[in-house]
């Protein structure tokens, strides 16, 4: 009995369908393109790590993202903190700086960067279309002064090809127990900030702002606090990814991140989080951006041509948006009728009794 009444209260958690569907949904797309494929290639051991540390890039960017649409608001900055990260480090790290403080002081600028962003949107009260917007911009003009508007040398001729070796071994080309380290530090970071998303007060407020932000308020939600702590969320988790992408290729490029506040949206709402606020777990994040580049990787395995594969991720985006608010404006129409059909009975029946009164 207290097994099952276990097994009910876990499958009522809010977001925990979604997150579900887009599981089963990750295994069926990455069986359905094994089978197309005639060489199996897609489900070789070797595929399956090189698919896992692709994802992590995806992963992040999502948990960023995640964060920030469950309090209804969105993080357009995403992708250039993520280049201004990269860009800065890199640039360090070929003029001799070590590689721990390159990356200690682009992990400062991107906070800032998050903080501004929690400042703009929680305490000035600006769409956080347009703040994040204005920071994105300013972020990607950073990435694009740091070395002087060009790309870095490689990191190589600043810190001595020992140091840049090991520093691409530790964020992308090592393995820890045959799993590439790249995967191994996104599940790390997925793990802290699914904890704190699920079982930390700051957690529940967050929830609390995004299914109303003015009952939030007066139940004592630190709105403002709140708001900078996603947005700082997002920042690290952006930061992150532009270190991935310095160890990837060994250098900065301005353009590195260009897009990835997109990839972040598409992993969080394929995964259910809602872009409408106040529901979605990480578990459908992690999911949805499993979906994404097993979609990626196997349209590519067959052939697709890039602009296939842009509108095919792009329709499942806006399918899984418009699903969303479907069962969302069925429920709040449920709802409303209850009330009305409530109210409506209350009023017939007061009529009742004051009619009877009348007859008396």
């Amino acid at each position: 009995m207290g097994e099952n009444s276990s097994i009910r209260r876990f499958l009522r958690i809010r977001g925990l369908g979604p997150a579900l569907t887009a599981f089963v949904g990750w295994i069926v797309i990455l069986f359905a393109f094994a089978a197309i494929d005639q060489d199996r290639v897609m489900l070789k051991s070797q595929n399956i790590m090189n698919l896992l540390r692709s994802m992590s890039f995806f992963l992040l960017v999502g948990i960023g993202q995640s964060y920030v649409l469950i309090t209804g608001n969105i993080d357009l900055s995403i992708g250039s903190v993520a280049g201004m990260s990269a860009m800065i480090s890199a640039t360090l790290m070929c003029n001799g700086t070590s590689a721990p403080l390159a990356i200690l002081i682009s992990f400062l600028c991107c906070l800032v960067v998050g903080v501004i962003n929690g400042v703009l949107v929680g305490g000035f009260k600006l769409p956080p279309f347009i703040a994040t917007l204005g920071t994105m911009f300013v972020a990607r003009g950073a990435a694009y002064m740091v070395n002087k508007n060009r790309n870095t040398d490689a990191i190589s001729t600043g810190i001595g090809k020992e140091a840049a070796d090991r520093f691409q071994q530790l964020l992308y080309y090592g393995k820890t127990l045959g799993i590439f380290n790249t995967f191994l530090i996104a599940i790390a970071i997925f793990a802290i900030f699914f904890f704190i998303l699920s079982k930390t007060r700051t957690g529940r407020h967050i929830y609390a702002i995004g299914s109303n932000i003015d009952a939030a308020k007066l139940s004592g939600v630190n709105v403002q606090s709140t708001i900078i702590k996603v947005y700082l969320i997002s920042a690290i988790n952006s930061c992150v990814v532009g270190y991935f992408l310095v160890a990837q290729a060994s250098m900065g490029n301005m353009e590195a991140g260009l897009s990835y506040e997109m990839y972040g949206v598409a992993a969080g709402v394929i995964g259910g989080v809602s872009p409408l606020g106040g529901t979605g777990l990480l578990l459908g994040t992690l999911a949805g951006a499993g979906v994404w580049q097993t979609l990626q990787n196997g349209l590519s395995m067959i052939g697709a041509q890039v602009g296939l594969q842009r509108i095919v991720i792009g329709v499942i985006v806006v399918f899984a948006v418009l699903l969303d608010v479907v069962l969302r404006t069925g429920k709040r129409t449920k709802k409303i009728k209850t009330k009305t059909s409530a109210n409506v009975e209350a009023n017939i029946d007061a009529a009742a009794i004051e009619d009877s009164k009348d007859t008396d």
